[in-house]
């Protein structure tokens, strides 16, 4: 008898399982197919990235575990968006897939109160702490059941007219939903998702590419390492192109490509195309990235980003000996695609519980997502509150105004989604405040709510106590002309200028001029502090604004919704009431984004008027 199983072993999973261990008194099973490794990069081999960078941050602070596996297999760091604004900007981390997953492994066999089970899923069966599993060779009893199975769901792989079934290459697939549970709605799109080929390390000709090395300056992902920590050696990546007699190949072969000859029905993610479709999409552009990027040190293979295909292997060969570096390149892999199942994510509460299956959790790639990011950042939200709902009655809901968890999470409740679903900045109304830097000092609340008091635990606490002393003491320091820091950096001040007014100047680099003032002022706290404050002062001004706006605008977000008494009410329409019923919001800001809602019904709801 488990507490909690979670069927799936991506990188949705082994969160889900892990945070529900940190509750001592349950047990947990974690069931995962026999030749799929625990959190395994089928696809890219990175963490993080634009929006994604800080879903891994908020993680980490929360006391997941992408970001210190990131670490444990980082080869090379990098920070997007450098050049842009500090809310813009994310980590990324290059990983060895191997070196992940055996750190995966590693980490969550050695839980105790977990179980792993290397078998697939036949059957389930029963309701809220009363569930039966079906594997191959054994039954399991669980109380909650949360469900990671990616893009294993009746999936089905194709490389040209080749169609195999499975997840992901040289992997069987998982049943259709409709075998578990006869009435939970599934998209009536399938999702589609792909990737390159892989191409054999030794026949590229990386002189004719850019180099692109690792920044020793970006900090690790995980708090409890050093701004420094590097676990493995770390590499370059190269930059190449594709041009006009690459894109002539894609396009004079249209007709081969499942994607655009009727055999893949699936939708694939807008942000993230395959080549196929940024040929025809952008026919008057033949020059698109692609990334060579190492996959691990103990394997042969390249993964080329930015040329994701399904088109038959002897097109692959010509498309890819046709750009810079790669003229005799030889394919390990082909590229394929996977089409599968996702489910109706508006039946889904904010704790991502199913709201007609009660004690059913859905995360990651099931949910409509893309990316190992948000998936991880699903399965966090689905095993903890599976596993407070075991010891008492807290919910874990992350706000959207404070997290990007929480932007990708009401997203996904409040609408039907119609593409793989993809967090970036622009998402966010809050950027501004939810920023990498500060996410210690945003997740702190949350953290602390859980009660677990762990390493971390007195990591945070100690990071918000002294972060909250200096920056009180930045705004009542006084510092003149002649000081040696603002002589050293050039810096004119009138005399007895507020310390946090200087970090505020235009022409002022924040993080060197607070590093080099507390210097100066004999007061020694980590890096990651320096940065964070030093950000936080420079932008107050913004994000008081913003702020103010963003209340005033939605000064009702919070507003808890009567949702039988609207159901009722004779004053909003029935076409409303239709899609307030599908969607059930908890309160008024999930309300106000349900696409059709009339400016009508929302003033009866804010007023009261019901």
């Amino acid at each position: 008898m488990f507490d909690i199983i979670v069927i799936g072993g991506g990188h949705a999973g082994i969160e889900a399982a892990h945070i529900a261990s940190q509750f001592k008194n349950l047990k947990i099973g974690l069931i995962s197919l026999k030749n799929v490794p625990l959190g395994s990069a089928p696809c890219n081999p990175s963490i993080g990235g634009v929006g994604k960078g800080q879903v891994v941050r908020e993680l980490d602070a929360l006391g997941g575990l992408t970001g210190k596996l990131a670490d444990l297999a980082g080869i090379q760091y990098r920070t997007l968006n450098e050049s842009k604004g500090y809310a813009v900007q994310s980590t990324r981390v290059q990983i060895d897939k191997v070196k992940y997953a055996q750190s995966a492994e590693s980490i969550i066999s050695s839980i105790k109160n977990i179980t792993i089970i290397r078998e697939k899923v036949l059957g389930l069966a029963g309701s809220d702490n009363n569930f039966t599993i079906e594997t191959e060779s054994s039954t399991w009893n669980t109380k909650k059941v949360v469900f990671t199975v990616g893009t294993f769901l009746n999936g089905k792989m194709h490389t040209g007219s080749e169609q195999t079934k499975g997840g992901r290459e040289s992997c069987e697939s998982s049943e259709s939903l409709s075998d578990y549970f006869k009435s939970i709605d599934t998209v009536s799109a399938r999702f589609k998702t792909g990737t390159p080929a892989r191409i054999d390390k030794n026949t590229i000709n990386y002189e004719k590419m850019e180099v692109q090395p690792s920044d020793s300056n970006v900090e690790s992902f995980h708090v409890l390492h050093d701004v420094e920590y590097r676990n493995l050696n770390q590499v370059s990546c190269y930059l190449t192109y594709t041009n006009d007699e690459t894109m002539k190949i894609i396009r004079d072969n249209k007709e081969k490509s499942p994607m655009f000859n009727g055999q893949i029905k699936g939708v694939g993610a807008r942000y993230c195309p395959s080549i196929e479709d940024k040929a025809y999409r952008y026919p008057d552009k033949n020059k698109h990235h692609v990334f060579i990027e190492p996959e691990s040190e103990s394997l042969q293979t390249m993964y080329p980003s930015g040329i994701s295909t399904s088109l038959p292997l002897d097109i692959q060969r010509e498309m890819v000996h046709s750009i810079k570096g790669l003229e005799r390149a030889e394919i390990l892999v082909p590229g394929y695609a996977v089409e599968y199942d996702v489910i109706d994510t508006t039946k889904l509460s904010r704790v991502l519980e199913h709201q007609s299956f009660r004690g059913v959790y859905f995360a990651g790639q099931v949910n409509g997502t893309s990316g190992y990011e948000e998936a991880a950042g699903q399965g966090f939200i689905a095993g903890v509150n599976a596993a407070l709902s075991l010891v008492g009655d807290k919910k874990l809901i992350l706000d959207r105004t404070e997290s990007y968890i929480g932007v990708m999470i009401e997203d996904l409740v409040s609408n039907l989604r119609d593409e793989p679903y993809r967090l970036f900045t622009a998402r966010s109304e809050n950027r501004l405040y939810n920023r990498e830097d500060n996410s210690i000092l945003r997740m702190w609340s949350y953290r602390t709510s859980l009660g677990l008091n762990n390493e971390l635990d007195a990591y945070i606490n100690k990071f918000k106590l002294v972060y909250d002393v200096i920056y009180r003491q930045l705004h009542t320091t006084y510092v003149n002309p002649d000081d040696d820091f603002l002589v050293l950096h050039e810096i004119k001040v009138p005399r007895r200028t507020n310390m946090a007014d200087v970090l505020k100047m235009t022409t002022v680099n924040p993080i060197e001029t607070l590093n080099s003032y507390l210097i100066y002022a004999g007061i020694a706290i980590d890096k990651r502090m320096i940065k964070t404050l030093a950000i936080s002062i420079k932008y107050a001004g913004y994000i008081a604004k913003s702020d103010d706006h963003y209340k005033k605008i939605n000064k009702l977000d919070s507003k808890i919704i009567e949702f039988e008494k609207i159901l009722k009410s004779e004053n909003i329409s029935f076409e409303c009431k239709q899609r307030i019923q599908k969607i059930r919001p908890e309160n008024f800001g999930q309300l106000k984004r349900i696409e059709g809602i009339r400016p009508a019904t929302l003033a009866v709801v804010a007023g009261d008027n019901y």
